[in-house]
């Protein structure tokens, strides 16, 4: 039941929570509507949250569980940075490999927490 829920959580965040993030996540967008040098590396900071949000998400079954939380938590925040910067700003990915990416990081956080070290 964990990974329905952990699936379902991925759904709301990356896609209803999202918001403006989705724009701000892109160098892009940053260009057309603050082509100012000063905020060339905004866009991380957006890229941040939203990984920051995605993992907190996707973990909050985990907290019910005596895994390595804190650990997980730190490596659901890096592969889906970089995984949503390679979609949206370098363009070496599409929506099927960022998702697909997504949903192994939240078989493998499931598999670790609730199969493996349980």
């Amino acid at each position: 039941m964990e990974i329905i829920f952990m699936l379902f959580m991925h759904i709301v965040d990356d896609y209803y929570l999202q918001g403006i993030l989705a724009s701000m996540k892109q160098k892009k967008w940053w260009n057309e509507h603050y082509p100012q040098p000063i905020y060339k590396y905004d866009y991380i900071v957006a890229l941040l949250i939203h990984s920051f949000s995605w993992s907190f998400m996707i973990m909050i079954p985990t907290i019910f569980n005596n895994c390595f939380i804190w650990l997980l938590f730190l490596i659901n925040i890096i592969i889906h940075f970089i995984t949503d910067h390679l979609k949206a700003n370098v363009g070496k990915i599409n929506l099927i490999i960022d998702q697909s990416i997504h949903i192994i990081q939240i078989i493998l956080t499931w598999l670790l927490c609730f199969v493996i070290l349980k």
